[in-house]
């Protein structure tokens, strides 16, 4: 088998990446035949369409025309692209960039990387298109429906580094969430509790666990009373559990604003109300840089309000 060119040495295709595909022994005559059966999302003419124009690269990083004959134990490159994409009105912004670390303000609606309906607009295909950074690559993740800080590793050889931090919860992370006021609730806290992911229909969602030892924490401080029966609050997650924050404060009876997860599971909408938020805000996050040695510590610029 030849041996694979790395993506990162691919041409990007308006901010996206080549993906690839392998190709085992089989019947197939054209790469194109093996193309429409393997990934049949694509219909056929739209893949002889994408070979016409050039976008479907051999392990060599060679367009392959339509009538290329398809070869067993190699690789084919592409580019996910969508026919139609709804522009999501909102913008992020680049906060910090030096030679290894990029950090930017993400908004409200809009991904971290592409998924489903979902590739031009997202933050990292934004900020391919930006900045010309092919190699940029998240250190971490945060909800579409989640604004706030998100980092970029800009150089592969130092990503597992700065990755590292989350895995060994080296990274000092604040939130701010709006939701309803408990005066019955005695704070500041620190809640425990075990999550995990509900069976069937409800997948989406994280579910607690009572009698199971906890696997997610978060301490949480009331900011400020609001009006309406609302508050905002401070939430520092100590550990990294899928929807944690959302989960453990809808378990509370502090459902946060906007969120169409907790506590009941919304339909998904195939255009977001723009107007109604998930007042959730990734605020801070500090941790000692792996590389340098150097304190970082860095806030983001946007602020929730209902």
């Amino acid at each position: 088998m030849s041996r694979p060119p790395k993506l990162a040495q691919l041409p990007m295709l308006d901010g996206v990446g080549a993906s690839a595909v392998a190709c085992p022994p089989g019947p197939w005559p054209l790469a194109l035949d093996f193309l429409a059966e393997r990934l049949p999302r694509v219909e056929r003419q739209d893949w002889r369409a994408r070979m016409a124009r050039g976008e479907v690269l051999d392990a060599a990083g060679r367009p392959l025309a339509p009538d290329t004959p398809y070869r067993a134990n190699t690789r084919l490159y592409y580019y996910r692209l969508l026919a139609h994409e709804d522009a999501i009105p909102f913008e992020e912004r680049i906060l910090f960039r030096d030679e290894l670390l990029l950090v930017a303000d993400k908004p409200h609606f809009l991904p971290v990387t592409p998924k489903g309906r979902y590739v031009q607009q997202t933050l990292l295909t934004r900020l391919k298109k930006a900045t010309g950074l092919a190699t940029l690559t998240p250190i971490h993740r945060i909800d579409r429906e989640t604004a706030g800080l998100v980092l970029f590793s800009i150089r592969p050889e130092t990503r597992d580094a700065y990755q590292s931090l989350f895995r060994e919860r080296a990274v000092a992370k604040v939130y701010e969430a709006i939701a309803p006021y408990r005066q019955d609730l005695a704070l500041p806290m620190v809640y425990r509790s075990h999550l995990r992911e509900r069976a069937g229909d409800a997948f989406m969602q994280m579910e607690e666990l009572s009698g199971e030892p906890p696997n997610a924490e978060t301490a949480i401080a009331l900011l400020e009373r609001l009006p309406q029966g609302l508050a905002r609050y401070e939430l520092r997650p100590a550990t990294g559990q899928k929807h944690q924050l959302r989960a453990q404060l809808s378990a509370l009876g502090l459902p946060i604003v906007g969120d169409r997860i907790y506590p009941t599971l919304q339909p998904e909408q195939a255009v977001p109300d723009y107007r109604r938020p998930l007042q959730l805000l990734a605020r801070e996050i500090g941790f000692v840089d792996p590389c340098s040695g150097e304190r970082r510590r860095f806030e983001s610029g946007l602020r929730l309000g209902c």
